[in-house]
């Protein structure tokens, strides 16, 4: 069985050749706010660090700029919470199946956090079940989460619910800590906007939504309602994992449902994206795994800015 997490650090790896590793780092030291930091070594200045770190001093003798850094005096907690229901297990817009999307953003996130010394615990379920594993260091540890969200989600899990677990959160959860969600295109609800708004005042949050697949549109990477790809005579016919709804490939491919299904697409990211800025929640879509770095690199960073 190959290991989950090494498939996540393989990825970190090809990114950190674009971006500096250290511009990575830096965005997930500054999630939480005001935590303590003593004075670790220098480096130089990378376009978007900010001014404040700058050691003006050092960077006099050195001739060019460079950046304090720092690393944190106590451990933080980070909270990696996803849904395991059976949306999914479904198609993200990529191909690949949503699951693999969640899992590399969750290790994304754990391993950050494992490298800058924070523990990792894990909230996970559908619309009937949650559970939860503790938060604990080590790259093992990480890798037993990952794992648990991967088997957990199948087609044949029950339906999904993304507030059931957020709600476990509130009710079990007082210590201030990292929420890093991974859900798919759920739009909140005013039920779900005022636990947002519990959760919000007492934790970091981030927000990453995995893309759903096109049910309606050209063919691409869909499977029809067996599970295989369409024979290349006609559009290959669409299903809705979420509530088994079917649509006829031929439909799939009319002009008039393609324009119905991107307005209402463009309403539900249109009402997600409202209530979680309300929140001041920093929010990002990925539609396949190789989105997810340039993704998570953008949310650590607006949360930094308060975007």
């Amino acid at each position: 069985m190959s290991s989950l997490l090494t498939r996540v650090k393989s990825k970190m790896s090809i990114f950190a050749h674009r971006k500096a590793r250290g511009m990575l780092d830096g965005e997930y030291g500054s999630v939480f706010k005001g935590r303590s930091l003593d004075f670790d070594d220098l480096r130089a200045y990378i376009p978007g660090d900010e001014v404040r770190d700058i050691d003006w001093k050092a960077s006099a003798r050195h001739g060019s700029p460079l950046i304090k850094r720092y690393v944190a005096v106590r451990r933080q907690t980070v909270l990696l919470v996803t849904d395991t229901g059976r949306n999914m297990a479904a198609s993200a817009l990529g191909g690949e199946e949503k699951k693999d999307i969640a899992v590399m953003a969750l290790g994304v996130v754990g391993y950050l956090a494992h490298r800058h010394g924070d523990v990792v615990g894990l909230v996970c379920g559908d619309g009937t079940s949650t559970r939860s594993l503790p938060a604990k260091a080590g790259e093992a540890h990480l890798e037993r989460l990952l794992r648990e969200v991967n088997d957990a989600t199948a087609l044949t899990s029950p339906r999904s619910d993304i507030s059931e677990q957020l709600s476990y959160v509130a009710r079990n959860f007082g210590q201030r800590m990292l929420l890093f969600v991974v859900a798919d295109e759920v739009v909140p609800d005013a039920g779900m906007e005022r636990l947002l708004r519990r959760l919000r005042a007492q934790h970091e949050v981030l927000w990453l939504t995995v893309r759903d697949a096109q049910l309606a549109g050209p063919d691409s990477a869909v499977p029809n309602s067996t599970g295989t790809q369409a024979a290349a005579a006609g559009p290959a016919d669409r299903y809705d994992v979420a509530d088994a709804g079917f649509l006829p490939g031929r439909l799939a491919a009319s002009e008039a449902i393609i324009r119905a299904y991107a307005a209402a697409q463009e309403q539900r990211d249109a009402a997600r994206e409202a209530v979680l800025r309300r929140m001041g929640i920093a929010h990002v879509h990925a539609g396949s795994s190789h989105d997810v770095m340039p993704a998570v690199f953008t949310l650590l960073e607006r949360h930094r800015r308060g975007k």
